[in-house]
Protein backbone atom coordinates (compact mmCIF):
# COMPACT_ATOMS: atom_id res chain seq x y z
CA UNK A 1 0.00 0.00 0.00
CA UNK A 2 2.88 2.03 1.15
CA UNK A 3 5.51 3.50 -1.66
CA UNK A 4 9.12 2.29 -1.09
CA UNK A 5 11.23 5.58 -0.60
CA UNK A 6 10.47 8.49 1.45
CA UNK A 7 9.69 11.32 -1.63
CA UNK A 8 7.03 9.09 -3.05
CA UNK A 9 5.85 8.37 0.17
CA UNK A 10 5.54 12.26 0.37
CA UNK A 11 3.91 12.30 -2.71
CA UNK A 12 0.96 9.97 -2.31
CA UNK A 13 0.49 11.26 1.31
CA UNK A 14 0.33 14.87 -0.19
CA UNK A 15 -2.16 13.90 -2.82
CA UNK A 16 -4.47 12.28 -0.50
CA UNK A 17 -4.61 15.14 1.52
CA UNK A 18 -5.27 17.18 -2.03
CA UNK A 19 -8.69 15.30 -2.57
CA UNK A 20 -12.02 17.08 -1.66
CA UNK A 21 -14.19 13.88 -2.15
CA UNK A 22 -12.88 11.52 0.37
CA UNK A 23 -15.49 10.42 2.56
CA UNK A 24 -15.81 7.67 4.95
CA UNK A 25 -17.03 7.35 8.80
CA UNK A 26 -14.81 8.22 11.12
CA UNK A 27 -14.57 6.18 14.66
CA UNK A 28 -16.40 7.57 17.47
CA UNK A 29 -16.13 7.47 20.68
CA UNK A 30 -18.87 6.11 22.87
CA UNK A 31 -20.42 7.64 26.18
CA UNK A 32 -20.45 11.46 25.20
CA UNK A 33 -21.51 13.64 27.97
CA UNK A 34 -24.08 16.25 27.42
CA UNK A 35 -21.73 18.95 28.60
CA UNK A 36 -20.16 21.41 25.30
CA UNK A 37 -16.96 19.78 24.49
CA UNK A 38 -13.42 22.04 24.92
CA UNK A 39 -11.91 22.32 22.17
CA UNK A 40 -8.24 20.60 21.23
CA UNK A 41 -5.59 19.56 18.49
CA UNK A 42 -3.53 17.03 18.11
CA UNK A 43 -0.77 16.60 15.27
CA UNK A 44 -0.12 12.68 13.53
CA UNK A 45 3.78 13.85 13.05
CA UNK A 46 4.47 11.09 9.59
CA UNK A 47 8.37 10.83 9.84
CA UNK A 48 9.81 10.69 6.15
CA UNK A 49 12.61 8.04 6.85
CA UNK A 50 14.25 5.84 4.77
CA UNK A 51 12.63 2.59 5.67
CA UNK A 52 9.74 3.61 5.24
CA UNK A 53 7.46 6.75 7.14
CA UNK A 54 6.37 5.91 10.53
CA UNK A 55 4.40 7.71 13.11
CA UNK A 56 6.00 9.18 16.08
CA UNK A 57 3.94 9.05 19.02
CA UNK A 58 4.54 10.01 23.20
CA UNK A 59 4.05 7.90 26.32
CA UNK A 60 2.46 10.80 28.69
CA UNK A 61 4.24 9.85 32.15
CA UNK A 62 2.41 8.44 35.16
CA UNK A 63 1.58 11.27 37.46
CA UNK A 64 -0.11 13.45 35.34
CA UNK A 65 -4.21 14.03 36.16
CA UNK A 66 -5.06 13.44 32.56
CA UNK A 67 -4.58 9.88 30.94
CA UNK A 68 -1.66 9.31 33.02
CA UNK A 69 1.15 6.56 31.00
CA UNK A 70 -0.68 6.73 27.92
CA UNK A 71 0.33 6.44 24.37
CA UNK A 72 -0.77 10.02 22.83
CA UNK A 73 -0.04 12.14 19.90
CA UNK A 74 1.69 15.55 21.24
CA UNK A 75 -1.49 18.11 21.35
CA UNK A 76 -3.22 19.66 24.07
CA UNK A 77 -5.98 22.40 24.40
CA UNK A 78 -6.70 25.02 22.41
CA UNK A 79 -6.04 28.50 23.77
CA UNK A 80 -7.19 32.01 23.51
CA UNK A 81 -4.73 33.24 21.64
CA UNK A 82 -3.95 30.71 19.11
CA UNK A 83 -5.24 31.70 15.19
CA UNK A 84 -6.45 27.95 14.63
CA UNK A 85 -6.31 24.23 15.24
CA UNK A 86 -3.35 24.01 13.36
CA UNK A 87 -1.60 26.69 15.56
CA UNK A 88 -2.73 24.53 18.41
CA UNK A 89 -1.45 21.59 17.18
CA UNK A 90 2.15 22.76 16.30
CA UNK A 91 2.67 24.83 19.43
CA UNK A 92 1.93 22.30 21.80
CA UNK A 93 4.30 19.54 19.72
CA UNK A 94 7.15 22.16 20.62
CA UNK A 95 6.20 22.78 23.91
CA UNK A 96 6.23 18.60 24.76
CA UNK A 97 8.39 17.36 22.39
CA UNK A 98 10.79 19.86 21.04
CA UNK A 99 9.91 19.75 17.67
CA UNK A 100 10.38 22.92 15.68
CA UNK A 101 7.38 23.94 13.39
CA UNK A 102 10.05 24.11 10.44
CA UNK A 103 10.00 20.59 10.44
CA UNK A 104 6.68 20.08 9.98
CA UNK A 105 4.44 19.97 6.98
CA UNK A 106 0.98 20.41 7.54
CA UNK A 107 -0.78 17.88 5.37
CA UNK A 108 -4.77 18.10 6.39
CA UNK A 109 -7.19 17.33 8.94
CA UNK A 110 -8.99 14.14 10.04
CA UNK A 111 -12.50 14.17 10.81
CA UNK A 112 -12.62 15.98 14.81
CA UNK A 113 -12.89 13.03 17.28
CA UNK A 114 -14.62 13.67 20.70
CA UNK A 115 -13.63 11.82 23.61
CA UNK A 116 -15.70 10.33 26.87
CA UNK A 117 -13.69 12.56 28.57
CA UNK A 118 -14.94 16.14 26.93
CA UNK A 119 -12.91 17.13 24.65
CA UNK A 120 -13.25 17.69 20.80
CA UNK A 121 -9.92 16.80 19.45
CA UNK A 122 -8.81 17.77 15.66
CA UNK A 123 -5.82 16.13 13.99
CA UNK A 124 -3.73 17.70 12.02
CA UNK A 125 -1.69 15.48 10.00
CA UNK A 126 2.18 16.51 9.40
CA UNK A 127 5.07 15.31 7.42
CA UNK A 128 7.95 15.65 9.20
CA UNK A 129 11.37 15.84 7.58
CA UNK A 130 14.48 14.88 9.35
CA UNK A 131 16.78 15.39 10.76
CA UNK A 132 15.58 16.83 13.78
CA UNK A 133 16.17 17.06 17.29
CA UNK A 134 13.53 15.98 19.79
CA UNK A 135 13.61 17.52 23.56
CA UNK A 136 10.87 16.47 25.74
CA UNK A 137 9.07 17.91 28.51
CA UNK A 138 10.42 15.35 31.00
CA UNK A 139 7.19 16.73 33.16
CA UNK A 140 5.06 15.21 30.49
CA UNK A 141 6.62 13.15 28.41
CA UNK A 142 8.11 9.60 29.78
CA UNK A 143 9.08 8.88 26.24
CA UNK A 144 9.12 9.55 22.17
CA UNK A 145 8.96 6.63 19.44
CA UNK A 146 7.95 5.77 16.24
CA UNK A 147 5.36 2.95 14.94
CA UNK A 148 5.87 2.19 11.55
CA UNK A 149 2.84 3.19 9.25
CA UNK A 150 2.93 0.11 7.68
CA UNK A 151 2.12 -1.21 10.96
CA UNK A 152 -0.41 1.14 11.93
CA UNK A 153 -2.59 0.80 8.66
CA UNK A 154 -3.05 -2.21 8.53
CA UNK A 155 -6.35 -3.62 9.24
CA UNK A 156 -5.44 -6.73 11.16
CA UNK A 157 -3.59 -4.89 13.91
CA UNK A 158 -6.94 -2.81 14.41
CA UNK A 159 -8.70 -4.59 17.93
CA UNK A 160 -12.07 -3.68 19.53
CA UNK A 161 -11.88 -3.85 23.42
CA UNK A 162 -14.56 -3.02 25.96
CA UNK A 163 -14.19 -1.00 29.63
CA UNK A 164 -17.22 -0.49 32.48
CA UNK A 165 -17.68 3.19 32.93
CA UNK A 166 -20.31 4.64 34.80
CA UNK A 167 -22.13 0.77 34.83
CA UNK A 168 -21.75 0.44 31.58
CA UNK A 169 -19.64 -0.84 28.83
CA UNK A 170 -17.72 1.31 26.81
CA UNK A 171 -16.02 0.33 23.55
CA UNK A 172 -13.10 1.54 21.72
CA UNK A 173 -9.94 0.71 19.36
CA UNK A 174 -6.75 -0.59 20.52
CA UNK A 175 -3.42 -0.90 18.40
CA UNK A 176 -1.05 -3.11 20.11
CA UNK A 177 2.68 -2.86 19.21
CA UNK A 178 5.73 -4.62 20.72
CA UNK A 179 5.81 -3.20 24.53
CA UNK A 180 3.15 -0.62 23.51
CA UNK A 181 -0.73 -0.89 24.02
CA UNK A 182 -2.14 2.22 22.07
CA UNK A 183 -5.80 2.15 23.05
CA UNK A 184 -8.45 5.06 23.47
CA UNK A 185 -8.69 8.21 21.77
CA UNK A 186 -5.30 7.67 19.94
CA UNK A 187 -6.12 4.66 18.55
CA UNK A 188 -9.52 6.66 17.39
CA UNK A 189 -7.70 8.57 15.47
CA UNK A 190 -5.50 6.27 13.70
CA UNK A 191 -8.06 4.24 12.67
CA UNK A 192 -9.81 7.30 11.26
CA UNK A 193 -6.25 7.69 9.25
CA UNK A 194 -6.38 4.85 8.16
CA UNK A 195 -9.86 4.74 6.76
CA UNK A 196 -9.06 7.83 5.13
CA UNK A 197 -6.30 6.79 3.49
CA UNK A 198 -7.76 3.54 2.22
CA UNK A 199 -10.44 5.67 0.62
Amino acid sequence: MLPDTPEDAAHWLRAAFARSDVHYDPPAEEGLSDRPLRPAAVLVPVVLRQEGPSILLTRRTEHLHHHPGQISFPGGRVEPHDPDVCATALRETHEEIGLAAERIEVLGRLPDYRTGTGFCVSPVVGLVHPPFVLTPDSFEVAEVFEVPLAFLLDPAHHQQAQLEVRGGLRSYHTIPYGNYFIWGATAGMLVSLYRFLSR
